[in-house]
């Protein structure tokens, strides 16, 4: 999944525009990445719709550029977290090193926030990876099916505020293009 693989085929009228806007900004994104202002981004949108193809070329260019980049899903990412919290011995340990990872790295790629099981401490420790990446200036990308609405009202009001403030927000649009692919096949 590169951006020369990225085709907007599958997308018509409005919802192309939209998405060749999206890509753009993404490609600008990917080769500017540390020169640039721009440092967060949130991709939302249905399932296929090119989120996470358009994410992992921005991985892609940004660690051949040289960058440290981390992409895992929001499961994953919460599952270390835990570990780091509630393991014992090496579990402990290891949890420890991947959320430190995930606290220093310059560019990390979270990918389908929402798909976690919904708790107080999955809340308390996305606040506190969003707020400690904001104060520390370093690049993040989060891509969620949920509507900001569903982003409110499932992780808070201050989680919203910063997604929706420091967060370029980018819409996908359109069908499942895998589905398309499917069908056209």
């Amino acid at each position: 999944q590169r951006f020369d693989t990225f085709s907007l085929e599958y997308y018509q009228g409005e919802e192309r525009v939209r998405m060749k806007e999206n890509f753009d900004l993404c490609y600008r994104y990917a080769h500017t990445f540390g020169d640039a202002e721009m440092k967060n981004m949130m991709f939302s949108g249905h399932t296929g719709t090119g989120k996470t193809h358009l994410s992992t070329a921005i991985a892609k260019v940004v660690i051949d550029r040289g960058f440290d980049v981390v992409y895992l899903s929001a499961q994953n990412m919460f599952s270390d977290f835990e570990r780091e919290q509630f393991g014992k011995g090496d579990e402990k340990e290891e949890g420890a090193r991947a959320t430190e990872r995930y606290l220093s790295c310059d560019l990390l790629i979270l990918d389908d926030l929402g798909t976690e099981m919904s708790t107080q401490f999955t809340v308390s420790r996305l606040y506190h990876l969003v707020n400690t990446r904001l104060n520390h200036g370093q690049g993040t990308i989060v891509s969620t099916n949920l509507t900001p609405s569903e982003l409110g009202e499932r992780y808070t009001d201050r989680l919203l505020s910063r997604f929706m403030g420091e967060y370029l927000q980018l819409r996908f649009l359109g069908k499942d293009v895998r589905m398309e692919r499917l069908r056209r096949s």
